[in-house]
């Protein structure tokens, strides 16, 4: 809190300095002064910056905008996210995270994993040495696809509640759909089934406020996370909770890329069709996925509660190939998920499939992308044609040059909105979940993916984007380098961006 204050100090310094400096009638000696506070609360600043240990470009980027932007500047650095990729942000909620999941994990015996082959063991050594837990060879997992066949499933497990539900949801609508969910939700509160309900203050910000009452009234817990009445002065505004979380009873567990509003079932005539993909959990992953909610409800709401839940367990009831949850964001290690997917694709040996809404991928993905491509693996990107946003459609675009020339594939899905967040590898190797590949998914919002091998599901993966490819146009080169200049400047000024997108 300190430093963020120190920060919005020279901010100020800086403001007043040059106003006094250029808009001022004052003499030259005050003037003077406030000239040498100004060029002193800049060079703390640059000096701070170059502390960072960013890479040499980004740093001398930045400092170059301070320079000579430095009002308008160090406002964008303030808020672009940048300043806070070391997590300065949520240091304490990490380090207790760290030694309750630590403690979570300690009787947790490494799993008997002869079964994978050895591309699939090579993604989950890479995986067991970089989260320090290991797949979980006791559970079982339903693909659902789009809305209506994730929403039936939702509301039929809710209603079989017998315990708890604890819920978290990035955007949480009152509409159709969340007011049938809000109806279950408090009719199983009033029958003394514990609710836990936490929503992102800001991706659920037209959540009707007497609908939340009414959730009160009838019982269930109701937690926003990191409300926006403070975000400015704290910055935490940048950072959003993007996780989609249902655990029931601690026996079934969801999580994927749909969101709760009536847009996810394609009712929105502006948006259209939807094309997302859910995933239901059964079996020991559950735990590790209530563990992830139980570390975010602990943090919005003050109270400890892991502790007085179930442990992770091991069952002797053998599931479906293996599963592992992992979750990321400022709250974990920096820039797991992107080194989870980074780990996926080093470890193809066939193919790469993947399809993601926003498609702004870090130079280490965009080099794993192109040397898989360069070893002949089949390298498949699905993007919607028509984006949700200027600047993520046109900095997704300005990636496709690079992908093209190196043999990549690139699809743009063209029967409505593409929200889904899949990867499948080799055929045999998924991920589902609600990180997209782009900066803001690795470094600033709360994710969390289920990554599986030797799966049943990944079939039904692998089907569902065979099928999506029949809705997709093939982005040729030769077509794409004759794009007109106006499409070329719209990608280069959205790429200016990509850092916060």
């Amino acid at each position: 809190m300190r430093r963020r204050r120190s920060e919005f100090i020279y901010l100020l310094i800086l403001v007043l300095s040059m106003y006094m400096m250029v808009f001022s009638t004052a003499g030259f000696l005050v003037k003077l002064f406030f000239g040498s506070l100004y060029i002193i609360a800049l060079f703390i600043t640059l000096f701070s910056l170059m502390l960072e240990n960013r890479s040499s470009h980004h740093t001398l980027l930045w400092m170059g905008i301070l320079v000579f932007l430095p009002i308008g500047g160090y406002i964008f650095y303030l808020f672009s996210g940048q300043l806070y990729l070391k997590g300065h942000l949520f240091k304490t909620k990490r380090r207790k995270d760290r030694a309750e999941w630590k403690d979570l994990v300690n009787d947790i015996t490494d799993p008997d994993l002869s079964f994978l082959n050895d591309h699939q063991r090579c993604f989950s050594t890479f995986a067991k040495n970089t989260s320090q837990t290991s797949f979980s060879t006791g559970t079982n997992t339903k693909v659902l696809k789009n809305g209506k066949e994730t929403f039936a499933e939702i509301i039929t497990e809710l209603e079989k509640a017998q315990d708890y539900i604890h819920i978290e949801y990035y955007i949480f609508r009152s509409d159709r759909i969340g007011k049938k969910v809000m109806e279950i939700l408090s009719d199983k509160a009033r029958a003394g089934v514990e609710v836990l309900f936490t929503f992102d203050a800001a991706g659920s910000m037209k959540l009707d406020k007497k609908a939340i009452q009414d959730l009160k009234d009838a019982g269930v817990n109701v937690q926003p996370f990191l409300p926006l009445k403070y975000g400015f002065f704290n910055q935490k505004l940048n950072f959003r909770n993007h996780r989609k979380i249902i655990i029931i009873d601690g026996k079934v567990g969801f999580v994927g890329g749909l969101n709760v509003g009536d847009e996810y079932l394609g009712k929105n005539k502006e948006i259209g069709f939807w094309r997302d993909t859910h995933l239901k959990v059964e079996g020991e992953a559950v735990y590790t996925l209530h563990t992830v909610f139980l570390l975010d409800w602990e943090y919005v709401s003050g109270e400890d509660v892991l502790t007085e839940r179930p442990q992770l367990k091991q069952t002797d009831k053998k599931g479906d190939g293996a599963v592992q949850v992992v979750a990321s964001g400022p709250d974990t290690q920096q820039g797991i998920m992107s080194d989870f997917y980074y780990g996926l694709f080093s470890c193809a040996t066939k193919s790469i499939w993947i399809a993601t809404p926003y498609f702004v991928p870090n130079e280490a993905i965009r080099a794993a992308l192109k040397v898989a491509a360069k070893k002949g693996v089949q390298v498949r990107l699905m993007i919607p044609k028509i984006n949700d946003g200027f600047l993520t459609q046109y900095a997704s675009r300005s990636f496709f040059a690079e992908l093209l020339n190196e043999g990549v594939e690139v699809y743009s899905y063209t029967k409505g909105f593409l929200h889904q967040k899949v990867i499948i590898v080799d055929g045999d190797m998924a991920s589902i979940g609600t990180a997209n590949m782009d900066m803001r998914s690795f470094h600033l919002n709360f994710e969390v993916n289920v990554f599986m091998l030797e799966n049943s599901s990944i079939a039904d993966l692998v089907s569902h984007y065979e099928s999506d490819i029949a809705d997709s146009e093939l982005v040729e080169l030769s077509e794409y380098k004759q794009r007109s200049l106006a499409e070329r400047s719209k990608e280069s000024f959205a790429r200016l961006f990509s850092d916060v997108l």
